[in-house]
This record gives C-alpha cells, sequence and structure tokens, in this order.
C-alpha cells in the first residue's frame, strides 16, 4: 500500500491492492515494486478493435503520423487541417477562436465545425478521419467567457468529497459539449509535495489517499460509467496529468527533477493513476518533469513498461506543450526520442508541419519502428470511436451541442457554490467573531474583496490569469457582491473600501486579501512567507485592529502560506483558496441568516499541512518530525472552543548564494521583487506584472510575451514608429532594492533583436540607481554582435564604476531606452559570475 497512507477510509477495496508479478521492477534498494492495477478496468469491444484494423489497412504512413500531431489554434489554419488531416488540435490557455477572448459558444462551435469540416475533406490529404479538440477544463470550462468556475482542486480537495468531484466532472463535460470540443485535459492528479511549486492549487492533497479516491471520481463524472454511459451524450475524454512525479521536484520547481526510488515514485504520486485508469481514463498525459535526470517524455520504462503494459492502460499518451523538445537527441521540430519512449499524440503547437515531415522521413529511415507508429495510432483511434466520432457527425449537429443554455447552467452555479462552502477551512475564530449576523454594519476591505480574477486563479479565461478584469467574468459573483446581497436583504449595511477607510465605524470588517493569479512556473515561488517584502495587507488588518474593529480575514491562495502574522492580525482566519465565480458561497458560511440562525456551518478540512514556519517546504503529514501549525485534517466548526494563541512571527534569514550561483532577475518570470515598469513620454510608469502591457500613453511602447525555451518565458518590448520617446525598466520593488553588485559578475540574458537596423539612439543600462548606472551598451553594438533574429546570450560586466559604490539604492536591475521604433526579445536575466560560453561579451563603455 501508500508508503505514507495517510487516510485510509478515502481508499477502496479495489484502488489500490498491490500484488506481486512477474513485471514486477526491481527498487533500487533491491525490492520489487509491482505497477499492476487490482480492479477491473475498460474491456476492449471487439467491434471497435475491427473498426481500427480496416480503418488502419487503408491508411498511408503520412496518414498514421497525421494523427499523432496536435496544433494549437493560434497557429493552426483551417487549410493546413485540410492539408495534413491532423488527429487532434488544442486551445491553449491563452487562446480562443478567431483570437476572440470573449468568444461565446456559438463561436466555438462554429470553429470546431470548419475544423472537422477540414480534416474529413479527403481531397488533399486522402484522409477523412474525423479531428478532435482538446482544452484545458481546469475548474469547469475555464477557458470560455461566461462559463462557470468551479473552485481549484487545492479546495475541492479540502471537502473530502468524492462525489461531489463526480457532480463537478459531469457538469463541466456538459459545458464542454456546449462548445463542440471532444477532449479535455483533466483532472491533474499531481500530489504535492512542496508547497513552492507554482501549480499546487492543481493538486487535491498532499495526501494520495485523498488523490486516489477523487481521481476515479471526476475520470467518471467526465466519460461516464463504464458499461452505462461511457463516452456518450454530453460526456467528454477525460486526461489523468501529468504522469508521474510532477508534484515532488525539487525545490518545487515546476518541470523539475524528481529524486526519489521508484516505490515511493508508485506509493505517493501514481495514487491518482490508479483509479483514474480503473475508471477507463482514455489519456494520460505525460509530464514535463525527470524522474532521477531522466525526462518523462523520453522514459520508456515508465510511459510503456509501466503505464502500458504493467497497469493495463489501453488508452494513448499525449505530450504536454512542446516538453519533446528536453529530451535527449529532440528539438522542436523532431522528436523520436518521444515517440519510442511511448508518447502517441505530440502537442507540437508551432512547429507541426516541420514534425511531421521530420517523423514520417525518420520512419522511413527506421529511426522509428512502423509498429511504434502503428501502436501510437491504433491507441488513438480506439479513444476517439470509442467516443463515437466516426458516426457522431460535425460539432454542430450532435444533439449535446444544441445547449448553449448549459453554459454556466443556473444547476451548475449551484453545484459551484456548494463546493465552495465545503472548501472553505477555518484556521482561527477567537472569540466567536464568526458567524456574522447579516444585520450588523460591515466593512468588506481587501483588493481581493471585489476581484473575480483573484479569486479564480489562474488557467481562468487566460493562461495565467493575470490580465483579467471582473469584464471577463460576466455571469461571476465577487465574494463582496455575495456578502453584499445576503447583508442588505436583512436590513444590514455594507461598505467597500479597498484600503479598509470607512465613512462609519463597522460592528466588523471582512478583510479579504490573497496572492494574485498565476500558473505554471510563473507560479514558483522561493519562499512561503505572503506578501514578501510588501506587507501593505499586514498594514491594513493591523489598522483595522488598532482601531478595535474585529477582524475576519477570507484568505484567497493557490496554497497554504506562512501568514503568522496576519493570522496575529485578525480574530478570524478563512483560508478560501481560489472559489472560482460563484462569491456568493463564502457569504454563505460567514453569514448567519435573518434570523441569525446558522446557514451552514464549516466542513472543510486541510487537505494540505499548514506551515508554522517560513521555511516548511516540503511540510507533509507523515512526515518525521511533523510540526506544522494546523496539521493535516484541520479545520474548526462553529460548535469548536479553540483560542488560536498569539503565533512567532520570526522570519529565516535570507539564503546566502555562493559566488559561483546565478541570481535569477527574470528567469521562467519574475523573481522576487522585481517587476517590469514601462515609462511613457510623459515619466508616468504603467506597472506590468502580466505577460503584457503598454505605456501609459497606450502606444509608445508595448509589451507581449514570446517563447524561448518555455511557453511565454521571454518579453518582447516594441517602441511604435509613431510614437515617442519611451523606456522599460525592469525594477525592484521599494522594499527590496539591492546593493550593487560588482566583483567578477555579469548580468547575462537572453536577446533576440528583431530590426535588422535598431534605433542607433537606444542603449541597455544595468544596474541604476536615481542619478547613475554601473554599466551601458548601445544597441548599435549590441546588433553587431548578434544576427538579427535568433535568440543569443549577451554578458555585460558590472564592475565598470571606478569610483566607490553610490550610497543611493539600485532602483532598476535593467533599463532600455529609446526614442526611434525598435524591436527587442528578452529572457533569462540572471546576475551570474561565471558566464555561459556562447555569450557576446561587452566591456566597459561599450
Amino acid at each position: 500500500m501508500f508508503q505514507k497512507l495517510r487516510s485510509p477510509e478515502l481508499i477502496g477495496a479495489a484502488v489500490l491492492a498491490f500484488t506481486i508479478s512477474p513485471l514486477a521492477a526491481a527498487n533500487s534498494d533491491g525490492d520489487t515494486v509491482d505497477w499492476s492495477v487490482s480492479g477491473p478496468r475498460l474491456e476492449r469491444d471487439a467491434k471497435v478493435e475491427k473498426q481500427i484494423d480496416d480503418l488502419m489497412s487503408t491508411m498511408t504512413l503520412e496518414q498514421k503520423v497525421a494523427q499523432m500531431i496536435q496544433p494549437e489554434i493560434g497557429f493552426l489554419t483551417v487549410e493546413q487541417m485540410r492539408t495534413y488531416g491532423f488527429g487532434s488540435y488544442l486551445n491553449g490557455g491563452n487562446s480562443a477562436p478567431y483570437g476572440n477572448k470573449q468568444a461565446d459558444p456559438q463561436t466555438w462551435l462554429k470553429y470546431a465545425d470548419e475544423m472537422y469540416i477540414a480534416s474529413v475533406d479527403a481531397s488533399l490529404d486522402g484522409s477523412s478521419i474525423p479531428t478532435i479538440w482538446g482544452t484545458d477544463a481546469m475548474h469547469g470550462h475555464s477557458n470560455v467567457f461566461g462559463a462557470t468556475l468551479f473552485p481549484h482542486n487545492i479546495g475541492l480537495g479540502a471537502a473530502r468529497d468524492p462525489l461531489l468531484i463526480e457532480k463537478i466532472g459531469e457538469a463541466t463535460a456538459k459545458e464542454v459539449s456546449a462548445t463542440g470540443i471532444e477532449w479535455s485535459f483533466a483532472p491533474t492528479v499531481a500530489v504535492v509535495q512542496d508547497d513552492r511549486w507554482g501549480r499546487t492549487y492543481e493538486s487535491y492533497s498532499e495526501d494520495p489517499a485523498v488523490v486516489a479516491s477523487y481521481a476515479g471520481k471526476m475520470v467518471a463524472g467526465i466519460q461516464g460509467h463504464k458499461d452505462e454511459d461511457f463516452l456518450r451524450n454530453s460526456h467528454r475524454i477525460a486526461t489523468a496529468k501529468h504522469f508521474i512525479g510532477d508534484g515532488g521536484t525539487q525545490n518545487g520547481i515546476d518541470r523539475g527533477n524528481t529524486v526519489i526510488d521508484e516505490k515511493t515514485l508508485r506509493d505517493i504520486h501514481a495514487a491518482g493513476y490508479f483509479s483514474a485508469i480503473e475508471a477507463g481514463v482514455q489519456s494520460v498525459m505525460a509530464s514535463f518533469n525527470s524522474w532521477n535526470g531522466k525526462r518523462v517524455h523520453g522514459h520508456k520504462y515508465l510511459l510503456t513498461d509501466v503505464l502500458k503494459d504493467q497497469m493495463g492502460f489501453d488508452g494513448f499518451v499525449v505530450s504536454d506543450w512542446n516538453a519533446h523538445k528536453f529530451v535527449e537527441g529532440c528539438d522542436l521540430e523532431q522528436c523520436a526520442g518521444a515517440i519510442n519512449a511511448g508518447v502517441d499524440v505530440l502537442m507540437v503547437p508551432e512547429h507541426f508541419e516541420a514534425f511531421y515531415h521530420n517523423t514520417v522521413k525518420q520512419v522511413k529511415e527506421g529511426v522509428i519502428p512502423v509498429s511504434r507508429i502503428d501502436d501510437a495510432v491504433r491507441r488513438f483511434l480506439r479513444a476517439k470511436i470509442r467516443w463515437g466520432v466516426l458516426s457522431r457527425g460535425k460539432p454542430s449537429s450532435r444533439p449535446e451541442s444544441t445547449h448553449p443554455e448549459w453554459l454556466n447552467a443556473s444547476q451548475h452555479k449551484e453545484l459551484a457554490r456548494e463546493a465552495v462552502r465545503k472548501s472553505l477551512v477555518m484556521l482561527k475564530n477567537n472569540g466567536g467573531v464568526l458567524p456574522i449576523s447579516p444585520k450588523s454594519n460591515v466593512l468588506v476591505a481587501g483588493d481581493a474583496a471585489n476581484d473575480i480574477a483573484k479569486q479564480a486563479g489562474g488557467w481562468s479565461v487566460s493562461w495565467q490569469g493575470t490580465d483579467n478584469t471582473n469584464e471577463d467574468f460576466p455571469n461571476a459573483t465577487s465574494v463582496f457582491a455575495g456578502l453584499r446581497e445576503q447583508i442588505t436583504a436583512a436590513g444590514g449595511t455594507v461598505e467597500l473600501s479597498e484600503d479598509g477607510r470607512y465613512s462609519e465605524k463597522p460592528d466588523v470588517a471582512i478583510v479579504v486579501i490573497g496572492e494574485a493569479p498565476y500558473a505554471e512556473w510563473f507560479g514558483d515561488i522561493q519562499r512561503l512567507e505572503y506578501q514578501y517584502g510588501d506587507k501593505q495587507d499586514l498594514q491594513l488588518l493591523r489598522r483595522l485592529k488598532k482601531e478595535n474593529i474585529p477582524v475576519v480575514t477570507v484568505f484567497i491562495s493557490g496554497r497554504p502560506l506562512w501568514v503568522n502574522k496576519e493570522l496575529n492580525a485578525s480574530d478570524a482566519f478563512v483560508a478560501a483558496w481560489l472559489p472560482g465565480s460563484e462569491g456568493q458561497g463564502v457569504a454563505d458560511v460567514l453569514l448567519t441568516d435573518e434570523q441569525d440562525n446558522i446557514q451552514y456551518d464549516f466542513t472543510g478540512k486541510l487537505s494540505f499541512s499548514w506551515p508554522k514556519y517560513d521555511d516548511q517546504f516540503t511540510l507533509n503529514n507523515g512526515d518525521k518530525p511533523y510540526d506544522p501549525l494546523f496539521a493535516y485534517g484541520y479545520g474548526l466548526t462553529y460548535q469548536d472552543d479553540v483560542t488560536v494563541g498569539k503565533l512567532q512571527e520570526n522570519t529565516s534569514p535570507e539564503p546566502k548564494l555562493n559566488d559561483d550561483q546565478a541570481k535569477p532577475l527574470f528567469v521562467r518570470n519574475l523573481s522576487e521583487g522585481l517587476v517590469w515598469k514601462l515609462v511613457d513620454p510623459t515619466g508616468e510608469k504603467e506597472f506590468a506584472v502580466s505577460s503584457s502591457g503598454v505605456s501609459g500613453d497606450g502606444e509608445s511602447l508595448s509589451m507581449q510575451s514570446v517563447n524561448l525555451a518555455y511557453q511565454e518565458d521571454g518579453r518582447k518590448f516594441v517602441w511604435a514608429p509613431n510614437g515617442k520617446p519611451a523606456a522599460v525598466a525592469l525594477s525592484y520593488s521599494s522594499s527590496a532594492k539591492p546593493a550593487a553588485e560588482r566583483k567578477n559578475k555579469f548580468l547575462q540574458m537572453r536577446v533576440r533583436i528583431d530590426e535588422l537596423k535598431p534605433a542607433p539612439d537606444a542603449t541597455i543600462k544595468i544596474m541604476c540607481s536615481a542619478s547613475s548606472c554601473l554599466n551601458s551598451v548601445s544597441t548599435a553594438a549590441l546588433a553587431a554582435s548578434l544576427s538579427p533574429g535568433e535568440w543569443q546570450n549577451v554578458a555585460i560586466p558590472l564592475n565598470c564604476a571606478t569610483t566607490p559604490a553610490s550610497p543611493e539604492p539600485i532602483s532598476d536591475a535593467l533599463r532600455i531606452s529609446a526614442e526611434k521604433p525598435f524591436s527587442v526579445a528578452l529572457a533569462d536575466i540572471a546576475i551570474v559570475n561565471s558566464i555561459a560560453s556562447d555569450a557576446a561579451t561587452f566591456t566597459c563603455g561599450d
């Protein structure tokens, strides 16, 4: 059984009963590791297998390879689909039909029809096999404007309600079906062990037992039950992801390295796959991470020997976004290593044409066996035929697609509201401040109170969720709006004030604070302290407490964070996680009814241990020693009389970097305490904490995300032809200004100049105070050393100043100014001691 078996009551007898089999592998300590699934799996249908045989007997190699390629709609045209007949396509987190973020269901359906018709057009490729569309329906049909957004998985884990999970899966499938999409990239069944990971909120729990109890139920909700309504009507193809070890990477680094023995890999990180396979999941997404130094996408033992052979998974393995690139011997345009390892469908968003042609060539040259291609295509066709893609017709003609009212249906909204209520965990309620009478005079404060983007988090209309406003959630209710509705109905008064300034002293303050939205790798953090370096929320809480106002804090977050200071400044404290679109669920539990009776009690229990110290990154139930602030399973109710005493507020010292270590400034995401700012011609600063932005005058300078090694890991800056002089800076926040670092150090970055003749007046300056910078490089000198349009390393020394270091603090790590049209892209910005061997290195004054 599990190495860390924490909640046995959640595991059915059929979930994980391991037996020794001839396929068991040797563990590092000499023991055998058996991966077999003990419960009943989906049986194959002889008629389906015959259909596959007949179909494949007529297919050419080119047609088979086309089934294995998955482009993204931001790069794929209808004509390309007609030419190649790709087996599937996807929309990424920032894509929508025709580039319309606010597209309605009919627009999504129209796009699905166009791709379907192109795929069955055999005039160019000779194939009429319909394509299918995959989407990240992460917490509801979350990419679609106006959809119901359920709480993210971390909140659902606190609910401890597997039947609720199945209902959410079924509701999500209905909303997905209303847009004509056949395939959902969900559920995520990661078992997170380091809360610094930016995908922690995608995990139901640190406890594999909870994940095992949920994964199969979510799959059943999305796909339907075996031998009943399996893949019929509104049910969609589900995906268990990411196989395997994604939640166990060292230091919580996204796409990093999981270093554990095989038994622990199985017992902790495979929990959700056992129950998902028993439920008949048709797709498994391979994980970006490595296991003991080897990329999972190129790991034949894990993908083929374990997943397909030992676990008996007969569906298909799909890759993650361009993840094949990191397999040894591969790049964006070819990867025999991933295919030979067992990946069946390749998610190749941009470079799909080159990948298609190179794969055909590699098969003809014998680099990829024909048998491997046949196995991959058979697996993918099996799932498509089981779903009925050969007989259902184009998306708009399917019965389930004639229900646009399913998107944000009232039943789904009520289900999401129920899920919010069940996910709330009360950590503190000193003096019985909660529940609150709705007849009170209530102040609602905090920048998350009326911010639906914050309560929705990442993977909500956009990938990172950072560009969203309330207007992007037309059918949603903020926490404040939910409170206001009930308070005003009961005759109480409510005032919204983000900064906590009030017109009349309130009876109680409900302060809603929390993390800004984020998603994978942009959400990775180095410290667990909430609002590290910027304690504005804490100041708000302390000010209200000083004014003798009872303070109830509602904390919005995608993970447990060290909030001892905020807890001390609060009378009551509620972990609300990322509740999604139905903020009324918070009001349902915090407020009594008009007769002052409890409406709903708190039932949520922590599915993640809550840290007592800010350096408890890998705090998990069952650890020895185990010293949390609030233990796994903790959660107060209104019947509990528990007083949380004064908590220690000491923080751990800053980690020291060795001389040979890099200090990241903008590597995959912004490091702590840095932000991009765009300075317009008037000197106004426009801060851009998201992936895009424009200068204050709206035209002179723009910033957009670009891809280097990862999705959106770079930034491109464009000075407009008709604009005015402007500048961009990578700036330190006011509370995180470092001393100038000089000796033997460089600022190194990846640079791509897109203009053949960059503006001669443009300069790149580094480590700047208000009056001076440590070094400056002209873009003319830069262009002379670089090839236009190509990413290259650039290193600029920091030790150019001959005078003693200025007492002025450094405000900008990097500053680029231009007066004429110019375009430059930047990525991987860091202070380093040892520069890359291929770096274009500049001297002082270049």
